[in-house]
């Protein structure tokens, strides 16, 4: 009896260790509406800090021609999300088109007024 006991709690035993070995591997793949989304670019980057060097119109487009949601004053700090191409302006002896979209999604201002480049540094194109 004894034997017997003995080859039952060493295969019980083998079957868990067994278990265990392929456990591991089945739940590292996990269901693909719980995966992390694959990314569409080889760049990612994350909202930049941008700073105003003058009082600036916050605009609802990238244009002057827009709603003026709100101004502010010189050295304010804006999270952005990207640049893009919008009215052409010139002001302070500074001319281009180049906006900045701001980290709320839906308000622009104009990359003259920023301190650094024309974008105010924002590396990532809309």
């Amino acid at each position: 009896m004894r034997t017997r006991t003995k080859i039952i709690t060493t295969t019980a035993a083998g079957m868990l260790a067994a278990a265990g070995m392929v456990a591991p591997a089945a739940a590292a793949t996990a269901p693909a509406e719980r995966q992390a989304p694959a990314a569409t670019s080889d760049v990612i980057a994350a909202n930049t800090w941008v700073y105003t060097w003058t009082k600036a119109n916050v605009r609802g487009c990238a244009s002057n021609q827009c709603s003026l949601k709100y101004t502010v004053e010189a050295n304010y700090r804006f999270s952005a999300i990207c640049w893009d191409n919008g009215q052409h302006v010139t002001a302070y002896g500074i001319s281009h088109n180049k906006w900045v979209k701001l980290g709320s999604g839906t308000n622009w201002v104009w990359g003259g007024l920023l301190k650094g480049n024309q974008t105010g540094n924002v590396p990532n194109k809309c």
